[in-house]
């Protein structure tokens, strides 16, 4: 066994903390309630229960001892693939700062020429 393999077990027992799992491999985990999955969980027992089949990862693996610590939680995170997204440009789109480089100089332009038309009017006054 070693980190990041997906095994299947069965939940044997159930504490406050985490859950013991019998892996398929004859193996004991503990699955901790950080990795169950991603929040709070306020009642483990409302979440997991003896006897339910469940698919895990291995997070840890100690050969000396043969204890695994495993998570449910990888697992749900493997699934939701977020795209990812720019904040400010699109390079299939060739948008982003593209458009304010482009029209930057016309923009200067046409604030010189409404700052000489504004000096203009102050000196008439």
């Amino acid at each position: 066994m070693k980190i990041g393999d997906k095994i299947r077990g069965e939940i044997t027992g159930i504490k406050p903390y985490g859950a013991f799992v019998q892996l398929a491999n004859g193996l004991i985990g503990l699955i901790h309630i950080s990795e169950i999955k991603t929040g709070y969980i306020d009642n483990i027992y409302r979440v997991l229960s003896v006897g339910e089949e469940v698919l895990v990862q291995v997070v840890d693996y100690d050969e000396y001892s043969q204890k695994a610590s495993l998570s449910l939680r990888t697992l749900e995170e493997e699934k939701h693939h977020y795209q990812h997204r720019h904040r400010f440009s699109n390079s299939r789109l060739h948008i982003g700062f593209k458009p304010l480089a482009d029209n930057l100089p016309v923009w200067i332009e046409e604030n010189l020429e409404y700052l000489k038309q504004d000096q203009h009017k102050d000196k008439q006054i």
